[in-house]
């Protein structure tokens, strides 16, 4: 009988945590994941996975503590290990921008670092999680060849540990592998994700509990994804024979106003908009009432416009393509908020 494989996620308890838990746990996989002490309100979910499966395990630690995370390594000894922990919230990266490039850049380092120090470099292999926001300003479509250019402290922290990773593999010849992900939601994204904050808007409106969602820059086009379909991604990409960088995205971007026009539409809701700029207001076309305006607060320092992806390398090597459409990714999360307010639970308390 084949040896059952153990996987390591780093940021388990995120979104792309979570869900990656429960695709490899659904593969047989004993899954480990780190969790920092104070995220130990986020890991019902995740426990609600162990009474499932039975080989999950979790264990504290902090991307910035190296020693740690090297004990750990060594005393689960996994096969494969996906580095998913970060400060993930751009807007939040201009507030605390050591922040994030300790958890985003040296937490890479130290996740890297522990595996060549303790001699796994022929026997790990590992996904390290890179991102869309590292092109920033590059013009669209971006893939594996576009320069990049980031245009936030987030975009700058993940842009060095994706050289840090390639440093690594050619170095010491580690199996890493770059996943550049364009933006990817599920119903269990944060709600201080704009795409969570619409949808929960959305349900609390139909329901009567709040009068308006407020927006930042409705223009901003992205290409979004459903995380399920990325995860699989992240997993192929550790099932090659060689490490390579991969860029992962649907080919097709739609701006904020777009995602929150689909999401009213889900709820037989139209909007017409009026004004222009911080008085832009959007006003359901029934009743005239208003339940979108702009908060000039919400804008980020420097915005990134167009990020559009072109995932042509995966197709052909991984056989990886997306399979939720923007509609059906919309019309999930909203009906998942939906469902979690009549219950009085969140999404997360409703999947797995």
């Amino acid at each position: 009988m084949a040896q059952q494989k153990k996987a390591l996620i780093t940021g388990i308890t995120g979104q792309d945590g979570s869900i990656l838990a429960e695709f490899l746990l659904e593969k047989g996989c004993e899954v480990h994941g780190l969790v920092r002490w104070d995220a130990v309100d986020t890991t019902q979910r995740l426990q609600n996975l162990n009474d499932t499966y039975r080989n999950l395990y979790l264990h504290f630690a902090d991307m910035n503590d190296a020693q740690n995370i090297t004990r750990l390594i060594k005393e689960i000894a996994p096969e494969e290990i996906y580095n998913l922990a970060a400060l993930s919230h751009v807007q939040v990266s201009f507030e605390t921008p050591s922040s994030a490039l300790d958890t985003n850049a040296k937490g890479t380092l130290h996740v890297l670092e522990a595996v060549r120090l303790l001699g796994m470099e022929k026997t790990v292999r590992i996904y390290q999680a890179s991102s869309s926001e590292m092109f920033g300003s590059s013009p669209p479509p971006q893939n594996e060849q576009t320069p990049f250019q980031p245009c936030s402290p987030y975009g700058v922290a993940k842009l060095a540990a994706y050289h840090m990773a390639r440093v690594y593999r050619e170095a010491y010849g580690m199996h890493v592998s770059n996943g550049i992900l364009f933006n990817h939601e599920s119903p269990v994204r944060g709600e201080d994700f704009v795409t969570r904050k619409i949808t929960k808007a959305v349900a609390l409106i139909e329901a009567g509990r709040q009068e308006v969602l407020t927006l930042g820059n409705l223009d901003s086009l992205r290409d979004w994804g459903h995380a399920r379909d990325y995860v699989e991604g992240m997993w192929l990409m550790l099932q090659q024979s060689e490490p390579d960088d991969y860029v992962l995205a649907t080919g097709k971007a739609h701006s904020v106003r777009e995602f929150a026009e689909r999401g009213f539409a889900h709820i037989g809701m139209s909007l017409a908009w009026e004004g222009d700029g911080a008085e832009e207001i959007g006003r359901d076309s029934k009743t005239g009432k208003v339940v979108v305006q702009i908060d000039p607060a919400l804008f980020r320092p420097k915005e990134v416009h167009h990020l559009l992806g072109c995932a042509s390398k995966a197709k052909e090597k991984l056989g990886w393509e997306p399979k939720t459409s923007f509609d059906d990714l919309v019309s999930e999360m909203v009906n998942a908020d939906r469902e979690a307010l009549r219950e009085r639970k969140e999404p997360w308390q409703m999947a797995g």
